[in-house]
């Protein structure tokens, strides 16, 4: 039988990743894990929601580089619509770590 969580290289391509630069990072009334952040593609300005908050300051965040998904289906939560994500790696809680971005990518960049 195959496997369910398996996908083909055309499924993978459909995710638009790009190179995103924190403009502004946010505490949110009332959130518990959630930071409001405000991310530059290239020109192009996303508001999005992230679990981050046990792990990051809003300060240490602003002007920082990550990458994020740029064509996801906007998501209306309690605190306002959030039009992507950022990609973290760990398990949780304060153990969450933003994936890093080389000197020389600019926002708005895809990543492949």
């Amino acid at each position: 039988m195959p496997d369910p969580t398996i996908i083909t290289i055309e499924e993978f391509s459909r995710i638009d990743m790009r190179i995103a630069r924190i403009r502004k990072a946010e505490l949110i009334d009332g959130a518990d894990k959630l930071l409001k952040l405000t991310l530059d593609l290239g020109g192009e300005i996303y508001k999005v929601f992230a679990g981050i908050k046990s792990a990051y300051k809003p300060k240490e965040l602003e002007n920082r580089l990550v990458i994020a998904v740029s064509n996801l289906q906007p998501r209306k939560m309690r605190f306002g619509v959030s039009e992507g994500m950022i990609l973290t790696a760990g398990p949780g809680i304060e153990d969450i770590f933003l994936l890093s971005v080389d000197a020389g990518a600019k926002p708005g960049m895809r990543v492949t």
